[in-house]
Parts: structure tokens; C-alpha cells; sequence
């Protein structure tokens, strides 16, 4: 049988709370409430169900539910009946199911009486209605969240009124911050008074809030922030967690840059030939170094095995990164050689240092070296399925052949796997190669 039962009714009720709509039920209609989405109806030609039916004020409404400030309560619930069919080959049945869904608890039934052709007068539920909205929280067993809500909003309406249309938005999220909502106003207040701030996190100065606490919540800190803040107060060029600190104007532990000198001649650090070396962005791109060729490898081993090269430098690459090497412009003016894995996130962070320096040349990233070390042949967890930009035209047809996987799907060659004797004699090649030719893809 198809009837509606006491739980499918619940879980009409259930669904509104599992998008937020319950709780935004009777909020004020200025505090910046989206419109809410109507009951989904179930409806099936033939079914006997009776549709969600909206409020006397029904012009008010939209396609996506009622307006902020209104309420959908009483609410009709969709209520799958018996037809005359079913009275007359299941009468049984039906009287149980008019037992059982009249002991729903929260639930007002309207009756209508009917004259059956077999079975004579019957009285069967019509409509099945939840009249407010503390006997929808009831029945769900939701009253507590609820109240956490409002209290909530109330705190947010005397300290952040600029924070309710989020409170609206994700009341769900909301109530699963409840403990730190209090603590994460904190914070919203502190950059208020004080934008961009020019300190540490660890120089905020509230009770109960440390730099740990301000790091987990970096997502939804953001989020309100945005809502809260004036726009001088916010660079738009900063995006993502790792910049929450740039973005709001805190001083940021600076990104390092390590590098060794392959060449004892240059002469960097006194006493010490062929030094591997630390340095934040800004000292680095302040080096002047007489250099002739920079290489950069993704792989760490790699990088302190690195082969001597007069005048020459091997960087520990950055993975996806690559903002703080272009700092240095006068990387710009030598050549650059670029060692990362043979699969199709190697290429695409070799574009994307091109983007930086268009004149870098991929270093034993060629199909003769990935078929030469086929035996060393690995998988690529998650390739790259879109186009990139920026690549030569044996680079490309190499790219392409890993991303649509007609060599061997997923394929990848690690650098590290790639034979020592390989790198040696393409050094010797790179030795002989004396005119720097930028690269103009």
C-alpha cells in the first residue's frame, strides 16, 4: 500500500529541519532571512494525496516558499489516502491505517465523510496539519536545539546585527558552533576595532581565545568577516585558509625559500663551499647572485644530491606555489630548469611557474625518459582531467597522453625514480648550451 504513514508524515516534518527551515521559522522578517523552500510535495497521479497547501495569504508567496516574517504554520503536510479501490478490495486494511494514523501524535486530521458503493458511508482523513511550530519541534524532538537557536540569534542581534543574514543562511552550521559562538563575536568585535591590525594572532588580546582557537575557525571567521568588516579593511587579493591572516590585515610567519650552491666559486657564505640555505622570500629576492642557470627540484633528495654546476643554483620547489619565488626578478634574468614528476599535476605546476617566468624549461620531463624508466612506472592518485596552458609542443603531446590515460591509465614517473646517470648526462648537454633562449609560448 502506498497510504501515507505516522513516519512518512515525521519525515516530511524532518526534511524542513534538515534544511534549515524550522529553525528560521518566525524570525523577524527584517533580520535578513532568505526566503524558505515550500514542503516538497510527493504527489502521484492517482495516489490519493493531497498536496502542501500555503497559507490564506498565498499571493505573497513564491515558487521557493514564504517570504521572510511569515509563517508556514499551519502547515498542511502531503497525505496519501485510499481510494474507493482500495475500500473495496482492502476494507480491512483501510480501517487499520485510519487507526493507526489517527493516533499520530501532533498531527490535527480533517475528516470527510464519503458514501461508498459497497462498503456505504465512510469517514476518512482528508488533510493531515502540524498547527505550530512547537508541535512540528515536539514531534521531531527538537525543542532544545530550537531554543539554542533563538538564544543565539538574540545574542547576534544585540552584538552583530550584520551577522544574521548568516545566521539565516546556515542555521544548521550555527547551532553546531553554539559553544563557540560567544568566543567567535569575540573575535569579529576585536578586528572591528582594531582593522588590520599589523600583529600576530598571537597578539590578539581576549579572554578565552588563543591562536589555536582563531586558526580551527578560520573558515567560518571568514565568512562572517566579510559581513562585518568595511571593505578597506579586507585585501580581496588574499584568498583561501592559508592567506585568512593576509587577508585581514595580521602579520603571517613569512614563507621560506631553501636553496643550495652548486658552484663553491660563488662564494655565497664564507667558509662554506656549497651551503643549503634558508630564506624568506623578501631576503631571497634581494640576492645578487652571479649565477648563470637556476635549477628547481620538486624532490628533496633530489636537491641534496644535486650534481656541482658552475654558476649555478638548485631550489627546493613549492608544489603549487609559487608567489613568493616571484618576488625575485632577477630570476627573470637566467635561465630556469624545472625537474618535477612525470604525470599530469607535473606539468600543470610547470605551467604554472611559467606563468610566473615564462622562460623556464622543463628539466628530464620528456617522453624518452618516462619511456626509458618504465619498469619504475607509478600511479597517479587524482590526474589533472582539464587542459593547461603554457607548455611546449612535445610537452603537450606528452600532457595529453597522460590525461586521457592512452599510455597506461594514471600514469606517473616520480623524479626520484629516474636513473642519477640520466640528470648527469643532461647536465653535460646544459653545459654546452650558451645563449639563454626565453621561452615564448
Amino acid at each position: 500500500m502506498s497510504w501515507s504513514t505516522a513516519q512518512d508524515l515525521r519525515a516530511q516534518v524532518m526534511r524542513l529541519w534538515e534544511r534549515g527551515e524550522l529553525l528560521r521559522e518566525g524570525l523577524p522578517q527584517d533580520s535578513g532571512a532568505p526566503p524558505c523552500a515550500c514542503l516538497p510535495e510527493e504527489e502521484s497521479e492517482g495516489s490519493g494525496a493531497q498536496p502542501c497547501e500555503l497559507p490564506a495569504d498565498a499571493a505573497a508567496y513564491t515558487a521557493v516558499g514564504p517570504p521572510a516574517g511569515h509563517s508556514r504554520f499551519p502547515l498542511r503536510l502531503t497525505l496519501k489516502t485510499p481510494t474507493s479501490d482500495d475500500i473495496t478490495r482492502h476494507f480491512d486494511a483501510v480501517r487499520a491505517w485510519v487507526a493507526a494514523i489517527s493516533a499520530t501524535p501532533h498531527v490535527r486530521l480533517e475528516w470527510q465523510e464519503t458514501r461508498h458503493r459497497v462498503q456505504g458511508s465512510q469517514r476518512l482523513p482528508a488533510s493531515a496539519w502540524v498547527d505550530r511550530l512547537d508541535d512540528a519541534l515536539a514531534w521531531i524532538g527538537k525543542r532544545a536545539e530550537d531554543a539554542r537557536f533563538r538564544a543565539l540569534h538574540a545574542e547576534t542581534a544585540a552584538r552583530q546585527p550584520l551577522l544574521l543574514p548568516w545566521l539565516h543562511k546556515r542555521p544548521l552550521r550555527a547551532l553546531e558552533l553554539a559553544a563557540e559562538w560567544s568566543r567567535l563575536l569575540d573575535v569579529v568585535a576585536w578586528l572591528q576595532a582594531h582593522p588590520r591590525p599589523d600583529v600576530y594572532l598571537r597578539q590578539v588580546d581576549l579572554p578565552g581565545i588563543h591562536t589555536k582557537f582563531i586558526e580551527s575557525q578560520r573558515g567560518v571567521l571568514a565568512e562572517l568577516l566579510e559581513l562585518a568588516l568595511p571593505a578597506a579593511a579586507i585585501d580581496p587579493s588574499r584568498t583561501g585558509a592559508q592567506q585568512f591572516a593576509a587577508r585581514y590585515g595580521f602579520l603571517d610567519k613569512p614563507v621560506r625559500l631553501r636553496l643550495r650552491v652548486l658552484d663553491p666559486a660563488l662564494g655565497l657564505l664564507p667558509g662554506a663551499p656549497c651551503p643549503d640555505l634558508a630564506l624568506d622570500a623578501d631576503s631571497f629576492a634581494r640576492l645578487r647572485l652571479d649565477v648563470a642557470r637556476v635549477f628547481i627540484t620538486e624532490n628533496e633528495t633530489n636537491f641534496l644530491a644535486f650534481p656541482r654546476v658552475d654558476k649555478a643554483i638548485v631550489i627546493f620547489g613549492a608544489g603549487y606555489g609559487w608567489e613568493a619565488l616571484a618576488r625575485a626578478t632577477w630570476l627573470q634574468r637566467c635561465p630556469i630548469h624545472y625537474w618535477g614528476d612525470i604525470d599530469t599535476n607535473g606539468f600543470a605546476i610547470l605551467a604554472q611557474l611559467r606563468a610566473r617566468f615564462a622562460h623556464v624549461e622543463s628539466l628530464l620531463m620528456d617522453r624518452a625518459t618516462l619511456l626509458a624508466h618504465e619498469a619504475l612506472w607509478g600511479r597517479e592518485d587524482s590526474p589533472r582531467p582539464a587542459d593547461i596552458s603554457r607548455l611546449t609542443t612535445e610537452e603537450r603531446s606528452l600532457y595529453e597522453d597522460l590525461r586521457d590515460h592512452r599510455i597506461r591509465p594514471s600514469l606517473r614517473l616520480e623524479q626520484e625514480h629516474i636513473g642519477f646517470g640520466w640528470l648527469e648526462k643532461w647536465l653535460k648537454i646544459v653545459h654546452l648550451m650558451d645563449d639563454f633562449q626565453p621561452y615564448g609560448g
